[in-house]
């Protein structure tokens, strides 16, 4: 594959973040590119804070790639703060290229970088080969996660 750069999302790349987001089964019930003005209201708040990374996987000027890295800070573990991986996107075509590995990899390289103990994602239990492609990349399946959806479509 072409040499793959990383870099902190703009505001510029929206369009293209969204669209990745929207792109599979589950994405497409909940995300839209139509109406941009909630995700630029999401992307001011994720920008302002300096514990939170939005990245991008560029490819001959091209977003291909993205991932949210949280830095979540705790008791637990002594005192240490863990990274949260979420929103783990690689545009279709390249899928299944190594991109997806380079994405989680820079995640890790940068949550090292900012002193982070331990790095944690989820991904959906319908994603089966998610769960494999974590597991080959050395994340173990430690816990069961819970949700709670406090947002009613109705009212937003």
């Amino acid at each position: 594959m072409d040499e793959i750069t990383f870099r902190s999302a703009t505001i510029d790349d929206l369009s293209a973040l969204v669209t990745m987001l929207a792109d599979d089964t589950l994405g497409s019930a909940r995300e839209s590119a139509d109406d941009l003005s909630v995700y630029r209201a999401a992307f001011a708040e994720i920008e302002k804070d300096p514990r939170q990374e939005l990245l991008v996987a560029e490819r001959h000027g091209a977003v291909v790639g993205t991932a949210q890295l949280s830095m979540l800070p705790g008791l637990a573990h002594k005192g240490a703060v863990r990274a949260q991986i979420e929103s783990v996107r690689v545009d279709r075509p390249l899928r299944g290229h190594g991109l997806g590995s380079q994405l989680i990899e820079e995640c890790v390289r940068r949550a090292r970088e900012r002193g982070c103990a331990l790095v944690q994602l989820t991904s959906h239990g319908s994603r089966v080969e998610a769960h494999r492609f974590y597991g080959k990349l050395g994340f173990e399946a430690s816990h069961v996660g819970f949700k709670l959806n406090l947002a009613d479509d109705s009212d937003r």
